[in-house]
């Protein structure tokens, strides 16, 4: 099996730095004065109840929310920059989201939409330039993540596991410097959970940097060494993986006991 990319330019800047991040809709805090960074080639893990604000992080990243002007030393850039054109950010950023593949209603099979990743929108269109060079990137990834025999098949008939390794391959066709995966193990059963943890871990150890957000331990993969507690709207922890997934710090994140165990680098957590 062929091996992911992976770029060669040297990246000074961090992938993400944050700082006094603060927004706010319709009218009421979803972020708090949130600081962090991450660095290029980091896999970090956001972890948080619903409504902790982790998924409003991930918007923000995207910039599909924009942070209040007028947060006293607001800094938020990505790769160095405050301001980027959202087509060119999604192209560094590949993102994999339950949101996006809800937004794949229509009949598109799975190699328009991997296809479609190169211009960042639902499907292909008639003003879509596609050249050889585009269709050749697609089938070798089809082929790295194993879904070539996707390739004809409707999403919407696919099941919740083959469609997230389609839109894991529309995400990286662009050879991302990042993956940004919000909650997607929602609904996988046990194979199709074992089958997503293998490809992220290949994406991992080449070398690109994963950013997984999640309220369940058992996504986290071992080559994630980071992770970031999220409540409130607020960074909670942040720290090496081993030292934050305790059972007093997830009893303290999800306000009921929690015991936490891990094995082989995999974790999980029962109350």
């Amino acid at each position: 099996m062929q091996d992911i990319s992976i770029r060669s330019e040297n990246h000074p800047q961090p992938l993400i730095d944050f700082r006094n991040v603060t927004v706010a809709r319709d009218g009421r805090k979803i972020l708090d004065s949130v600081s962090l960074q991450i660095d290029v080639g980091e896999n970090v893990a956001i972890i948080g109840p619903n409504g902790s604000g982790k998924s409003s992080l991930i918007k923000t990243i995207t910039r599909e929310y924009r942070p209040l002007a007028n947060s006293s030393g607001l800094v938020c850039r990505i790769m160095g920059e405050e301001r980027w054109d959202v087509f060119d950010l999604q192209r560094s950023l590949g993102i994999v989201s339950g949101d996006l593949q809800q937004e794949y209603t229509r009949d598109i099979c799975g190699y328009e939409a991997v296809l479609s990743g190169f211009f960042s929108s639902i499907g292909v269109y008639r003003n879509h330039h596609i050249t050889y060079e585009m269709r050749c990137i697609v089938k070798a990834v089809m082929d790295l993540l194993e879904v070539s025999h996707l390739q004809h098949k409707i999403i919407s008939h696919m099941s919740t596991g083959e469609a997230r390794r389609i839109l894991i391959a529309r995400a990286l066709v662009h050879d991302p410097l990042a993956l940004v995966l919000d909650e997607p193990a929602n609904s996988l059963d046990l194979h199709s959970l074992h089958r997503f943890r293998e490809v992220m871990r290949r994406i991992a150890v080449a070398g690109k940097s994963i950013i997984l957000v999640t309220h369940n331990l058992q996504d986290i993969i071992p080559e994630i060494e980071r992770v970031i507690l999220f409540r409130d709207g607020r960074t909670f922890m942040d720290g090496p993986k081993e030292q934050i997934l305790t059972s007093s710090n997830l009893s303290i994140l999800f306000g009921l006991p929690v015991e936490v165990q891990s094995a082989d680098g995999y974790y999980r957590a029962w109350c």
